[in-house]
């Protein structure tokens, strides 16, 4: 090797060097970009979803929307085929229609074992008339058979009448409590019908409201997320059509060490940084932290053990900042979500809030 190649190795070897101190140094002194009071962490962007689903088990009939579609709170997003429930309502109907039948035919039942009962009161008080009119026929014949005035056949004729007037009498009676007891009878064949009435009144609105519920409302503001299930698809009860992400309840999932997590509380501001814009800056607070924590070793003994247990925490993005920009709402992105542990720190100029106009 020459002087002038050794030369040139030794300027090339302290160059590398001092670029490494310098490392080192801003590593050590100028490039710790950890803000006092401030913690960091990775996180991602994530929404509620809701699933869209057969409240019975049926074929779809059709789906209403597309992914990507944003829909709102009761808006009907699929349908199902209720070609055997129009038929199940027609055949309820029909029911219903003969229970009230019923219900009629009832009551003139009782109308006529009510008028029945009233003939036969009249014919008890007839018959009580003919008693009375035997008995003084009788009582007179056998005054006059004792002092001889009329033959002994003759009271006895008589006698033999009263006897027959009581017999009709207690007949006449009979027929009473006859009828009383068919205007029971009639009384309680009202009431079966009138529960035959309501209970086929009842299947007649069960069967609409699950015709109702054939028609698939979506239960929040949101978009949607996956078509599950295709138009023709037979789906079992409680099958899936429609996933949708709900835009007013968007969050970032993190983790932090113990030392950091034990001092974040509920509503402790937070900032988040996407990857896919890093130029905003996004406001949120803790609404969520485990009380439980992740990735627990199996003992945990000395004090870098304990550094590696990680407490879950959610931060929640404005609901009314959501509906503004909500065209622009995405899940799934990954960033930076840093959180202020002292209340009395500043966020640096970079962490200032700041998002599209």
């Amino acid at each position: 090797m020459t002087k002038r190649q050794k030369k040139g190795l030794i300027t090339v070897v302290g160059v590398l060097v001092l670029g490494a101190l310098g490392v080192v140094a801003w590593q050590k002194f100028g490039g710790n970009d950890r803000d006092e009071g401030l913690a960091s962490a990775n996180g991602r962007i994530e929404a509620v979803e809701i699933d869209v689903a057969a409240k019975a088990a049926g074929r779809v009939k059709e789906i209403l929307v597309r992914e990507g579609d944003f829909v709102k709170a009761g808006q009907v997003v699929a349908l199902m085929d209720t070609e055997v429930l129009e038929a199940q309502r027609r055949q309820a109907e029909a029911q219903f229609r003969e229970a009230q039948s019923a219900v009629e035919t009832a009551h003139s039942q009782l109308a006529q074992r009510e008028s029945e009962k009233k003939a036969a009161l009249a014919s008890v008080q007839q018959r009580e008339a003919e008693l009375e009119n035997a008995r003084v026929h009788w009582a007179r014949s056998s005054e006059l058979e004792s002092r001889g005035a009329i033959s002994r056949q003759a009271a006895d004729d008589d006698k033999a009448r009263h006897q027959s007037a009581v017999a009709a009498v207690s007949a006449a009676g009979a027929e009473v409590a006859a009828a009383e007891a068919a205007i029971a009878t009639a009384r309680t064949q009202i009431v079966g019908a009138q529960s035959a009435v309501e209970a086929a009144r009842a299947t007649v609105e069960r069967i609409q409201a699950d015709i109702k519920d054939s028609a698939l409302k979506s239960p929040r503001d949101g978009r949607v997320q996956y078509r599950v299930a295709q138009p023709g698809e037979v789906l079992a009860a409680g099958g899936r059509v429609l996933n949708l992400l709900d835009l007013s309840d968007v969050y970032m999932t993190f983790f932090l060490p113990t030392a950091e997590a034990g001092r974040v509380a509920l509503g402790t501001e937070v900032r988040l940084v996407l990857d896919a814009a890093p130029g905003y800056v996004i406001p949120a607070q803790v609404s969520f932290v485990a009380d439980v924590a992740q990735f627990t070793p199996k003992s945990v003994e000395t004090a870098s053990e304990r550094e590696k247990l990680m407490f879950r925490i959610r931060a929640q993005i404005p609901a009314d900042l959501l509906r503004k920009h909500i065209l622009q709402v995405k899940t799934g992105l990954p960033g930076m979500a840093y959180i202020r542990l002292d209340p009395n720190a500043e966020w640096p100029a970079r962490l200032q809030v700041k998002g599209p106009s």
